[in-house]
């Protein structure tokens, strides 16, 4: 293996593969670009492989790997197709770390990949510890994997915890900025259109994470993966709305002290530490000045209007197949909202129908989350129907 650390990149072609090729760009002497792959933006693909000179590619639509092949005919740069490809590539003993950054239910498989390949995790994708967290873990811990989080909160966490090995946790802090419809009633809910959904939020380009962010879904699902990531009981984790953006994470130990992981929102920053871990490299990225932000605020989650935040908190109550339901349900409805089939709060309420229907499944195995994430997303689109 090279003396460099060998980074795959899987889903380059997205916001969060793309920052860390600049990363990974900024410090040729660190680190050595092995893979990075896409579903299928080939263009993009071609343009970030010309650019940055990985050893190998992978396009996941079969139907463009002649584009992909023809276009790097000429480069020393190996190029693959197809889902298995996806997974095998992982396995190369140049790699060290694979930065998972694929979105969706699909970026499993090769997460467990690349774990069963003993490769140091940095965890972008966030339906792989929502959806499987009890396998994952499991799995990472089994073939000695760190599974470093790229999520700000997440990463804030754990940048807590940081020589806090054996303090044991009382508590942590996830913040959440409050979405356009902070202060809403319950009835106000029921008028908020599409527009005003996608008008009023920062992630216009991802109307999914939009969507998850307005109904607090998303700050959910961060939930999930906070209790497989430090290993945590419910009532360890407390959302807290903080509209400055600023607080990213609090730990709080059982001596109560707390710790705070705090600047400027850049996802730069937790994507590079995923990959520098445990150094930290010099950037020249904006600093925080406290004089340009002289207050902070905190105030309670409201749980009983943003019945999602809640319907999380009961998923990981119930453990085994419960969270993986939830997700797959939640994609089908948010879907349903935006092309104007449900209104916003039925996105909440026939979340919660499809979790009471199912029968959950303690002790899952990978096909048990395959065949659970299908019967949800088939119960889903007939509740709508």
């Amino acid at each position: 293996m090279s003396e460099k650390k060998g980074i795959a990149i899987l889903g380059a072609t997205g916001s969060i593969g793309k920052k860390a090729l600049e990363i990974i760009a900024a410090y040729p002497s660190y680190f050595d670009l092995q893979v990075i792959t896409a579903n299928k933006n080939a263009d993009l693909l071609i343009q970030l492989a010309l650019l940055h000179k990985p050893n190998t590619v992978v396009i996941v639509d079969e139907n463009q790997y002649k584009k992909v092949s023809e276009a790097l005919w000429n480069e020393d740069i190996h190029v693959y197709a197809g889902k298995d490809a996806l997974c095998q590539v992982v396995e190369s003993g140049e790699i060290h770390t694979v930065l998972t950054a694929i979105v969706g239910f699909s970026g499993l498989e090769p997460t467990i990949a690349a774990i069963r390949a003993k490769k140091q995790i940095a965890l972008a994708n966030k339906e792989s510890l929502v959806a499987a967290g009890e396998l994952v873990t499991r799995l990472a811990k089994e073939n000695g994997v760190n599974i470093y989080p790229v999520a700000s909160e997440h990463s804030a966490i754990f940048q807590c915890l940081v020589g806090e090995t054996y303090n044991p946790i009382e508590k942590i802090y996830l913040t959440i900025a409050g979405g356009p419809f902070r202060g809403f009633s319950g009835p106000q809910l029921k008028n908020v259109t599409r527009q005003a959904a996608l008008a009023s939020s920062k992630s216009v380009l991802d109307p999914k994470l939009a969507i998850d962010s307005a109904t607090f879904m998303n700050k959910g699902f961060e939930a999930i993966e906070a209790k497989w990531l430090f290993n945590l009981k419910p009532k360890q984790i407390e959302v807290v709305v903080h509209q400055q953006s600023i607080v990213h994470g609090i730990v709080q130990f059982e001596d109560g002290s707390m710790k705070a992981q705090m600047g400027l929102s850049d996802m730069r920053l937790p994507i590079q530490f995923s990959l520098t871990y445990p150094d930290r490299f010099q950037t020249d990225f904006p600093r925080f000045n406290f004089m340009d932000h002289p207050e902070f605020s905190f105030e309670k989650a409201d749980l009983e209007v943003f019945k999602n935040l809640n319907l999380a908190f009961s998923v990981i109550e119930k453990g085994g197949t419960a969270a993986c339901v939830l997700n797959a349900a939640n994609d089908v409805f948010v879907h349903a909202f935006l092309n104007e089939k449900i209104s916003f709060v039925d996105i909440a309420h026939f979340n919660e129908a499809v979790v009471n229907a199912h029968s959950v499944i303690l002790k899952p195995g990978y096909e048990d989350y395959v065949n659970t994430d299908l019967w949800a997303r088939d119960y889903a689109s007939n509740l709508i129907q």
